[in-house]
């Protein structure tokens, strides 16, 4: 018990924290919405002292009894939702979808916007990737002592906290998704949050080498502590409790990364699932389909 107390503490002195971000934990709902797929409840919730994301609560539109729920993060959650929250058009990205495809089958299902869109008020448009840098520069400029991934998982575990508070949700099988950054942050929050059981992780650099850690909005400039320290993520894995684990290798993830799944400890089938579908970074629909299977018989 004393080790693992010791490793968290590590990962959370690199991890760091920030100076002075007291705020008021508030949820205020903005409208209500219906497709012909599912309910939705979009929120402002707030993520910082002044600050707040926009956050989308999908539900089936029947319910029987207690919902499983899927925390799902991505750069803003309309490309999960497969919807404009705006115009309630499809988008057109309806095979990265997660958050559709996962309420299609059951679950209650929540995401909501990243911090690039949330931190600071830039006049640059919502897909424009330079708003990452822009808000890490502040973030990191405002909290030195934090660290970009930081922010991310603080962020993400406020999705857990609403599932915990809606007595719709079973707070005993709760999970959690994503693809890419989605991916990180659900690896990052999975292994960090025990409230989660289970995760899914695609296509998102599982060895430090495989994807763009040293971004600000990451770990920046301490990556190069994190591998002096020989820290990886297999030990962080290990910190999570080893929890059912699927890996959704295409690009940034390649067979390699089985090798750091069984060195983190997993060693039994039916705790994880590795799929490698080599078709490049998106996942096609049947390597998600069995890992929302495989994410059905775990929690």
């Amino acid at each position: 018990m004393t080790e693992l107390i010791n490793l968290a503490q590590k990962w959370l002195d690199m991890i760091g924290k920030p100076d002075h971000y007291d705020y008021e934990r508030r949820l205020r709902l903005i409208r209500k919405i219906e497709t012909a797929e599912f309910v939705g409840e979009l929120y402002e919730q707030a993520n910082g002292p002044g600050t707040v994301q926009r956050t989308l609560l999908m539900l089936p539109k029947t319910i029987n009894g207690k919902l499983p729920a899927v925390v799902v993060p991505f750069y803003y959650p309309d490309r999960m939702a497969g919807y404009d929250l705006d115009t309630l058009e499809p988008t057109d990205e309806p095979d990265i979808a997660m958050a559709l495809q996962l309420v299609r089958r059951g679950y209650a299902v929540v995401s909501a916007d990243a911090y690039h869109l949330t931190y600071r008020e830039f006049e640059l448009e919502r897909r424009d990737f330079s708003r990452w840098r822009h808000a890490a520069d502040s973030l990191l400029q405002d909290h030195p002592e934090w660290t970009g991934i930081g922010k991310l998982i603080a962020d993400t575990q406020l999705l857990v906290d609403l599932l915990c508070a809606d007595s719709r949700v079973d707070h005993d099988r709760i999970g959690i998704a994503g693809h890419s950054l989605g991916g990180k942050m659900a690896l990052y929050t999975g292994c960090l949050d025990h409230r989660i059981k289970a995760m899914l992780c695609s296509d998102f650099g599982l060895e430090w080498d495989r994807s763009n850690w040293n971004e600000p909005w990451y770990w920046g400039d301490k990556l190069d502590a994190l591998k002096a320290a020989d820290m990886d993520h297999a030990e962080l894995m290990r910190l999570g409790g080893m929890k059912p684990f699927v890996l959704i290798a295409g690009l940034y993830d390649n067979e390699d990364a089985l090798d750091g799944i069984i060195r983190a400890g997993y060693s039994n089938p039916s705790q994880y699932l590795f799929i490698n579908h080599a078709s490049g970074h998106r996942p096609p629909i049947e390597a998600l389909e069995q890992g929302y299977d495989f994410l059905q018989k775990s929690f």
